[in-house]
This record gives C-alpha cells, sequence and structure tokens, in this order.
C-alpha cells in the first residue's frame, strides 16, 4: 500500500508525559518527511499549545486542533476551518456551574474556566497567552465556542448524555468534552484530504484516547498506542508500544519505513 500521509496525535502519543518530543519519535518523523509522506498534528489541544510543537518538528502541513473543530495554517497560524458549538447556555451552566468540578470552554478568541489548574498554567506557559476569564462562567460574555470541556474527576456519562441531542460528546476517563454535531479529528482530516487529494486508504492514523477513534476506524491504517484503553485498541488495525517508551518512532521504524520502501504495508 502506498502510505502519502500519517495524522499523529499528541498527547499519550507523539510527547511523553514530560510534555516532550523524543530524539527518536523527532528522528522517525524526519525521515517519514524526506520520503515524502505528509505528516500533520491532530489533537485536542488548542492552537497556541500545539504550535510550538509543530515548529519544533518544522511541519508546514495544517494543525488540526480542539479534536478537529478547527484547523489552522502552519505559518501564520490563521483559522482555516472552525465548527463552532451550540448549546443552550443557560441548561448547561445549570448542570455544571454549581458543581465542583472544573469547566472550559475554549472559544475563536481564547480560553475561558471556572478555575485554574496545572494543565491550564502549563498551556500558559506553553502558548504564552492566559486564559481571557477565570471563575463563574455565567458571569463571561464569550462567543464561537469550539469545545467545552467538563473535567468532573470520573468518568460521566451520565451527565454527559444529556448532551447528546446538542452535541458531539467524547467521554474521557475524568469527564467529557462536547464539540458542534459531527465533528470529531475524522471530519477534519477528511477536509484535508480532499485539499491534498489523498485517498483515505492512503493514510495511516496514530493515538491513544477517545478522540482518535473516528479517525482510526476511517483512514487506511490505524495505530492505537499501548497506553491506549481496549476500546480504542479495538478500533484499531495495529497496537503499538506505550507512549513512554518511543511507541509512535516503533510502528514507524518497523512498519512504514519498511513498508513505504517495498509498498507492502
Amino acid at each position: 500500500m502506498n502510505v502519502r500521509a500519517i495524522f499523529i496525535d499528541m498527547d499519550g502519543t507523539l510527547l511523553k508525559a514530560s510534555n516532550y518530543i523524543s530524539h527518536r519519535n523527532m528522528e522517525a518523523i524526519y525521515r517519514l518527511i524526506n520520503q515524502g509522506i505528509q505528516v500533520f498534528l491532530a489533537t485536542g489541544r488548542h492552537h497556541e499549545v500545539t504550535a510550538p510543537y509543530h515548529k519544533e518538528i518544522g511541519l508546514r502541513t495544517p494543525m488540526i486542533c480542539l479534536n478537529g473543530a478547527a484547523i489552522h495554517h502552519a505559518e501564520t497560524g490563521r483559522v482555516l476551518q472552525k465548527k463552532t458549538v451550540r448549546l443552550n447556555e443557560d441548561r448547561f451552566h445549570h448542570l455544571t456551574a454549581e458543581s465542583p468540578f472544573n469547566v472550559i470552554v475554549h472559544t475563536a478568541n481564547g480560553l475561558y474556566c471556572k478555575e485554574t489548574n496545572e494543565e491550564i498554567d502549563y498551556w500558559t506557559e506553553v502558548g504564552q497567552i492566559p486564559p481571557r476569564f477565570i471563575g463563574d462562567l455565567r458571569q463571561a460574555n464569550y462567543q464561537d465556542v469550539l469545545k467545552y470541556s467538563v473535567r468532573t474527576g470520573a468518568p460521566s456519562p451520565e451527565l454527559s448524555d444529556l448532551f447528546k441531542k446538542e452535541a458531539e460528546v467524547i467521554n474521557w476517563d475524568d469527564g467529557f468534552e462536547l464539540l458542534a454535531p459531527n465533528v470529531s479529528k475524522w471530519s477534519a482530516i477528511k477536509s484535508l484530504l480532499r485539499e491534498y487529494r489523498i485517498s483515505p486508504s492512503e493514510v495511516v492514523a496514530i493515538g491513544d484516547g477517545p478522540n482518535d477513534i473516528e479517525m482510526l476506524r476511517h483512514v487506511g491504517t490505524g495505530v492505537a498506542m499501548g497506553n491506549a484503553s481496549e476500546k480504542v485498541k479495538a478500533a484499531a488495525d495495529f497496537v503499538t508500544g506505550h507512549h513512554e517508551n518511543d511507541g509512535l518512532a516503533d510502528f514507524i521504524e518497523r512498519y512504514l519505513l519498511k513498508s513505504y520502501e517495498s509498498n507492502a504495508i
């Protein structure tokens, strides 16, 4: 099979828990690029905390951010495509405002959150842009929401199910995220594949989270990380090593580079 593009998740895939790209992962990506394979990042992160890693690798491809809700230009960061989610805000805040968990609202103009934490402090350090608002989100004046993130600290399908008629729901072990209906990394990938005139059968995608399941199922070759859940692994064609052990590079070295040369994946 002729592989022309690879879409790589960031957290739990490209990055170690320390938020660094290993030398081995970097080298494997360089080898792919040198073979003419288009390399894309597809992440749940917002643009400001994606772009520094995109630049570090030296990629010139658009960035898929916020689980497909936004696609950004490689050089300028300009939004090439965005999909906003519209909830009944009164109902959303009634269900979340009085509860002891954090709520993060990603908008086209920045981040709004109920409270700050270590993760948001890291985002501020890397992206160099602090949240536009911290506090009771009922008092925040935001618009053009791309993603809601509700951090309950535990799986919360009974709460997330209440939003299924309004939004695309992604359930995590520590809460859930809400996107516009039918928005996913895969929906954004489809847009880019049309632009680049690449068939899904010519694509590899690799990731570890529930937000990666759609892209793993629909591309030619879906790869789950060793640290992924069983549900994510079940959606993939291959399972590679743990992200702390360079599972991304392991797959590229073992299958992609060799198979690209022999056309035998």
